[in-house]
């Protein structure tokens, strides 16, 4: 790479490009005479490298901004250019809905304008037209407040570069960031509050009114604005390197921005109804997301140092480096540890990485073998800096992704690059931040009774993972306390979890080791036995069972053909020994043959997948099947889910007949005390949900080859014709039609171009049915599976229960009948919350007071909500049959309203 480029990249950081200095003003300096010189011969590449590097690096705009400043000194034709194709960046941005490109850009606008290159009148008119579009949205009359997040992200924009350049903007233009800020305090005062139901990390959040009658975002943004603006501007996390070049930049010639426009916004639904509106602002909310949710782990104590608004800069700091680099795990720790800040800054940066992390992705990647291989390396993109500029030109979305480890309802990325990213800046500063780190997860782990199922679950994956790369130590003794709480207790399933997930990460003997502090521990350990073989020589039984498996055996052994195994079932055992019988030899034998390895299984579940759609057809043998298949890995919990989604992904068992069987008594009975049938069903609904995704980026390929078939067939048709209406001379006589050699040619590729449209619209037309067929799938999916948690909720939901509260309090007010202590408060200083409270489920002492049928319907709620949320895309389509079918007045009121909350519908709809 170009020393030029190296320099830009490198500006603000510790490197070899600039010595020993880490002056702001040397670095400047030394770029700037770089650039001059390239100028004249690489004036292209130079604008548009600096611009990449402006998106991607936005903690350096300031830099990036003081240089196109001093650039535009001397060569006012570049700072024009420059402005203009930042403009047309800019609106395409708008155009496409892109968030994080509006954001960004708005904030190079900003400190271009502190840098003398733009009109902060320019920068004033953007405001008012997003000012405008935003009111106008808000209005009952005019426009559409379903896109309220629209008007919210617009108003959001404004705010958030103030901390930029509001001081310059104050003293240039005083009146008209006045009437800026009056206009956004009038936004403010017409907007409806927005509240984070359904998105709450805790699930008491919503019923105590936390997050509801408290500031929303914006309305938090708003007074920290305020106050900074109440303090003069003065952000001590935004570095000001044009000040330092005030008497050049001065001098600059300040260019105009032009006009720019807001996209329209479709109308509101002509008929007005609950399922109409909601699906409205489901489609707004995932078009304009809030950035960030707030996820409170620590005291104020531990930020006592940082301003408001520092903050809110600093947030916008980690989150710009864990976007842009995502793929790219050290250099994003390295960039984390280094932001242009002089205080320390620890604590906010676990937060904002805890309170960002996707949905769980069990397989990593998508629907590709799961394991530790995998999880390192199919999740990560490898890119560094200076592959930037290809990047950006290949059109990957590594830039403006739309999308941190406990973020609802999805994180940004894979969980796995926040788990890197982690063990990175633990490596970084390992005086600090693995102290961190561990505070964190006792916190969450005192609180993990409230926290949502999701997120608990990703918390689970998280912690096992990390403990992995760090040799599996933790004090394990601070948590063998669990063993005394009750199985349903959740801190004692998340150690049980979390144990169980290390072992899949390791082996057995490795984290028995690990609690040797804690030996009690090893009561929560999964079974260390392998497969649970029924036919097996050891146990010394000889039936007609063992007879048949044994033949099995032999003949898989002998390589038969699948034809030859096909019949011998259909002639000699089947009409012998019965279906169930039959079944159970054929399912243990085979999986037997497969359970040395992972790619022993998958051999053959694909060589013998024809002996298993023949023995189990219909869906009712397909839930006899899956039982099989738990029953040989009851004591593996992870090869028993890796059997059962390869299954289903060569169409060997329905997700239909996936639900049924976690719904079987069995495993009802272990929805509140282990994660294995819920994982099972997360696979299913994931994998359904995969499908349709494939289909529909298939689609949208295959329309945009139809558009280029068509075009270079138009092409042909044209050339030929040309060709065809030709006047050539034949022996001294003009003759119409071009040399026939040539016209043979034409009218050949005219032919195959002709027939690869209508390959292409043939294709299209498969596609199309296919996507009909698997939204079809998934509507009865999601029936059955809401039918089916309505009907075990109904058995077991105490009648009249409205709150989580009243739930969990069920047990604590039989219990309250003995008690005869007087009633106390004791506030823990750190955390400001009630020791007294039941939030937790525990009471002093730390027994668990919640029974364990009110923690089976907490647990089971929780999913609800949680399988809502993660899926209301593709649950919006079927709401009125939902509604109609199973959200009926008869059915608990506490599940309706977990529907309601993860749909987030309105809760008095429930």
């Amino acid at each position: 790479m170009s020393s030029w480029k190296n320099l830009l990249l490198r500006i603000g950081d510790k490197s070899p490009e600039y010595g020993v200095s880490s002056d702001y003003k040397d670095h400047i300096d030394t770029c700037f005479g770089a650039l001059r010189r390239e100028l004249d011969h690489s004036h292209t590449d130079v604008l548009e490298f600096l611009l990449t590097c402006a998106e991607h690096l936005p903690h350096k705009i300031p830099l990036y901004g003081t240089l196109i400043g001093l650039i535009n000194l001397e060569n006012e034709d570049f700072g024009k250019q420059l402005v203009e194709k930042t403009k047309t960046m800019f609106q395409d941005a708008l155009d496409t809905k892109n968030c994080n490109g509006v954001r960004v850009l708005m904030r190079l606008l900003t400190v271009m304008m502190c840098s003398k290159v733009l009109q902060p009148s320019s920068l004033v008119a953007v405001f008012e037209t997003f000012l405008s579009s935003a009111a106008t949205t808000v209005d009952e009359e005019k426009g559409n407040p379903l896109w309220q997040p629209c008007a919210d992200f617009y108003i959001t924009c404004i705010l958030s570069c103030l901390p930029w350049g509001g001081a310059e903007l104050t003293e240039q233009v005083p009146e008209d960031i006045d009437r800026v800020m009056v206009g956004v305090e009038a936004y403010l005062s017409i907007r409806k509050h927005t509240s984070d139901t359904g998105l709450s990390f805790f699930e008491n959040d919503d019923e105590n009114g936390e997050g509801i009658s408290d500031k929303d975002f914006l309305e938090d943004l708003w007074d920290r604005i305020q106050v900074l603006s109440m303090r003069g501007w003065k952000v001590e996390s935004v570095p000001r390197p044009h000040l330092s070049f005030e008497a050049q930049l001065v001098a600059g010639k300040s260019h105009e921005f032009g006009p720019i426009s807001c996209p329209s916004l479709p109308e509101p639904p002509s008929v007005p109804s609950g399922v109409s509106t909601g699906k409205q602002k489901h489609e707004a909310e995932l078009k304009y997301p809030q950035r960030i949710h707030r996820l409170n782990i620590f005291p104020p104590s531990k930020h006592e140092d940082i301003q408001p608004i520092d903050r809110f800069v600093m947030e916008e700091y980690l989150l710009d480096v864990l976007l842009f680099f995502n793929g790219c795990r050290k250099e994003c720790a390295s960039f984390m540890v280094g932001l242009p800040v002089s205080f320390r800054y620890e604590y906010l940066m676990a937060e904002t990485i805890f309170s960002q992390s996707p949905c769980v992705v069990l397989f990593c990647p998508r629907r590709h073998s799961p394991g530790l291989r995998s999880l390192h390396n199919g999740c990560r993109r490898r890119c560094h800096p200076h592959h930037l500029p290809r990047v950006a030109a290949s059109g990957l979305p590594f830039f403006f992704e739309p999308q941190v480890l406990l973020m609802l309802p999805q994180p940004p990325f894979r969980p796995v690059y926040y788990t890197l990213v982690i063990i990175d800046l633990c490596k970084a500063l390992p005086g600090a931040f693995p102290a961190v780190v561990a505070g964190a997860v006792r916190t969450l782990f005192e609180r993990i009774a409230d926290l949502d199922m999701e997120c608990r679950t990703r918390l689970i994956l998280w912690f096992s993972h990390h403990l992995s790369n760090f040799q599996f130590i933790w004090p394990w003794e601070e948590w063998a306390y669990v063993l005394d709480l009750p199985k349903w207790a959740p801190q004692r399933v998340f150690v049980q979890e979390v144990l169980e997930r290390e072992v899949r990460l390791s082996y057995w003997d490795k984290v028995k080791q690990s609690i040797e502090n804690a030996p009690r521990l090893e009561e929560l350990l999964p079974p260390k036995s392998g497969p649970n073989f029924s036919f097996g020589s050891e146990d010394g039984k000889e039936s007609n069972e063992h007879a048949l498996s044994g033949k099995l055996n032999s003949m898989v052994k002998g390589k038969s053909p699948v034809r030859e195994i096909i019949s011998w079932i259909d002639e000699s055992v089947l009409p012998n020994n019965g279906l169930e019988v039959t079944l159970r030899v054929i399912v243990q034998t085979l999986l037997n043959i497969g359970s040395k390895s992972f790619t022993h299984l998958i051999t053959v579940l694909e060589r013998y997948a024809q002996v298993f759609a023949k023995v189990c057809p219909d869906e009712d043998r397909q839930v006899m099947l899956i039982a099989e298949v738990s029953s040989f890995w009851k004591s593996n919990t992870q090869m028993t889910a890796i059997a059962i989604d390869r299954m289903m992904g060569y169409r060997l068992v329905s997700n239909l007949a996936i639900v049924r069987w976690v719904f079987s008594a069995e495993n009802i009975e272990q929805f509140h005390t282990s994660d294995r049938p819920w994982e099972i069903l997360r696979n299913a609904v994931s994998k359904t949900h995969n499908r349709i995704s494939d289909l529909r980026k298939e689609i949208l390929t295959i329309k945009k080859n139809i558009s280029s078939a068509e075009e270079a067939a138009k092409e042909a048709k044209a050339e030929l014709d040309a060709a065809e209406s030709k006047l050539t001379l034949v022996d001294g006589e003009p003759v119409l039609g071009d040399n026939p050699v040539r016209l043979n040619r034409l009218k050949s590729h005219a032919e195959k171009t002709t027939e690869d449209v209508v390959t292409v619209k043939e294709s299209l037309e498969s596609k199309e049915a296919l996507l009909v067929r698997a939204i079809e799938e998934n509507e009865a999916l999601f029936l059955l599976l809401y039918k089916s948690f309505s009907n075990v909720l109904t058995e077991r939901l105490p009648e009249g229960t409205r709150t989580l509260h009243e739930l969990k309090s069920v047990q604590v007010d039989v219990m309250a009948v003995d008690a005869e202590e007087p009633p106390t408060m004791e506030l823990d200083d750190e955390n400001q919350r009630s020791q007294n409270s039941q939030s937790n489920g525990e009471k002093k002492g730390g027994a668990y007071v919640v029974g364990e049928k009110e923690q089976w319907c907490i647990t089971t709620l929780g999913y609800v909500k949680a399988f809502s949320r993660q899926y209301a895309a593709e649950i919006w389509p079927h709401v009125e049959k939902l509604d109609a079918e199973v959200l009926t007045e008869e059915t608990p009121y506490l599940f309706r309203s977990a529907v309601y909350t993860g749909l987030r519908r309105p809760i008095h709809e429930a």
